[in-house]
């Protein structure tokens, strides 16, 4: 069963790589962008969602410093609007799968937190993306997924490789993050799963409630920049490792926010693939944006490069 799909947030990285794997399946997707719906509006939204069996809601505000600064800007986009969402999915029968976020953990745990880990924000980002959990919990509580992820990456927007694959073009040496734990996710990995789980949900294959959609395994800020600058065939000695003291940013960071994967057994599929086989895929997916992006010939002599 493949239903009537809505894809909020669908000019987005995320949304573009959803309507291109729903698009191969032959799965038929109303894309709404933020041009073409305003998802504060309730009536819009209630507009929107007619006639729809499902609703994937990528549409969010990302910027988390941003988020600091106008908390209340951005809970209206990530808490108010998914209440209003849900509530439209709940009038007409719509099964919602919304996108949320590593954030909405305060970073102190040891291990990878379950999905039934108390969420507890250290940011307003987080806080607004915890609010928007709750709507959904609340007003869809047997046809109401969310999903979580983290750290993502993709061709369609900016984002941690396109910086560092810039950054490798302009200095000798970068620094990254060593001291900041997570889960690098492929935007097209987590479309497909997305994707799998919205089937399964029209299917009743797959129960209601929270799916942590991050790669396997977990890495640093500075992992993650060693394997990117491998992939593009860099010398990964030119990163070097600092602590997350080292950039000054309005908004708290968790230091670990590594998530567990066990609820996909309940929907019948695997955890994700490990973030390093994502990511080599993801070079190999898209040549023209990454491979070969830059090469050693490109690097800047000592003194030549400004931050």
């Amino acid at each position: 069963m493949s239903g009537r799909w809505l894809v909020t947030g669908a000019g987005g990285m995320l949304g573009r790589d959803l309507l291109g794997v729903l698009a191969a399946e032959g799965v038929a997707a109303t894309a709404a962008t933020r041009a073409d719906l305003d998802v504060t509006d309730p009536a819009a939204v209630r507009a929107a969602v007619r006639g729809h069996d499902l609703v994937v809601n990528a549409a969010a505000w990302t910027d988390v410093d941003a988020a600091e600064r106008d908390e209340a800007a951005a809970t209206a986009v990530n808490g108010t609007a998914v209440r209003s969402l849900a509530e439209a999915c709940a009038a007409g029968g719509a099964r919602l799968l919304h996108v949320s976020t590593d954030y909405v953990f305060d970073g102190t745990a040891t291990s990878p937190y379950p999905e039934a880990a108390p969420t507890g924000p250290i940011n307003a980002y987080g806080r607004g993306k915890v609010a928007g959990e709750r709507a959904v919990l609340e007003s869809l509580p047997d046809t109401g997924y969310i999903v979580r992820t983290a750290w993502l990456y993709g061709a369609h927007g900016r984002n941690f490789v396109s910086t560092m694959l810039r950054l490798a073009r302009e200095l000798e040496t970068v620094e990254a993050v060593a001291d900041q734990h997570g889960q690098p996710t492929w935007t097209r990995s987590l479309a497909e799963r997305l994707a799998a789980l919205g089937r399964r949900a029209l299917a009743g294959a797959a129960p209601a409630g929270v799916y942590h959609g991050t790669q396997r395994g977990q890495a640093t800020w500075y992992d993650f920049a060693r394997e990117v600058f491998g992939n593009a065939g860099l010398a990964v000695d030119r990163v070097r490792p600092v602590p997350l003291t080292r950039f000054a940013r309005p908004a708290r960071r968790p230091a670990y926010s590594v998530l567990g994967h066990t609820r996909w057994a309940a929907a019948g599929l695997d955890p994700m693939p490990h973030w390093k086989d994502a990511l080599r895929q993801a070079f190999r997916h898209h040549p023209e944006v990454w491979h070969g992006a830059v090469s050693e010939r490109n690097v800047p002599v000592k003194g030549e490069a400004s931050r």
